[in-house]
């Protein structure tokens, strides 16, 4: 009986009372090819493989622009970029925590352009990363207010 009520705790209970805060950060890193066109760069999410932007909690101390060049560049391998510091867009989610509690988010999108990535980051070994066109983009994730806002690149 200890073990199932500990397992509650862990995977249901303590989720909920330390529910975290309800927005998140993503980083929108974009650059031109040799061909000027525009390419964004997509991440695999590390539970379900998904292709997501890279996001995250914001992070105290950072501004959220900020917070997202660390999500960019720990999920990413973004090293050298730039991020303007005004949100580009926002769109409501869920995230969905340990022991599958989804809890609704704000996503908040900032651009980054990109000078530079590097092969060896935080999560390499977790995600995969590709840059595609905006359209392809709109089409490879599976959120569709994410969809709407790549698409207007």
């Amino acid at each position: 009986m200890t073990n199932t009520f500990r397992k509650a705790w862990r995977e249901v209970v303590s989720p909920i009372w330390k529910r975290p805060k309800d927005e998140q950060v993503a980083a929108l890193c974009y650059r031109e090819d040799e061909a000027g066109d525009t390419k964004v760069l997509l991440v695999t999410s590390r539970t379900n493989k998904r292709w997501i932007l890279p996001k995250g909690w914001p992070i105290d101390g950072l501004e959220y622009s900020q917070a997202a060049m660390q999500e960019a560049w720990e999920e990413a391998g973004v090293k050298k970029a730039t991020a303007e510091s005004e949100v580009f867009a926002t769109f409501k989610t869920k995230k969905v925590l340990a022991g599958g509690l989804p809890t609704p988010i704000q996503m908040k999108v900032y651009k980054v352009a990109v000078a530079k990535t590097k092969s060896d980051y935080p999560e390499a070994a977790e995600r995969e990363r590709k840059w595609v066109s905006p359209e392809t983009a709109a089409e490879m994730v599976d959120d569709p207010r994410l969809s709407s806002i790549l698409r207007t690149l």
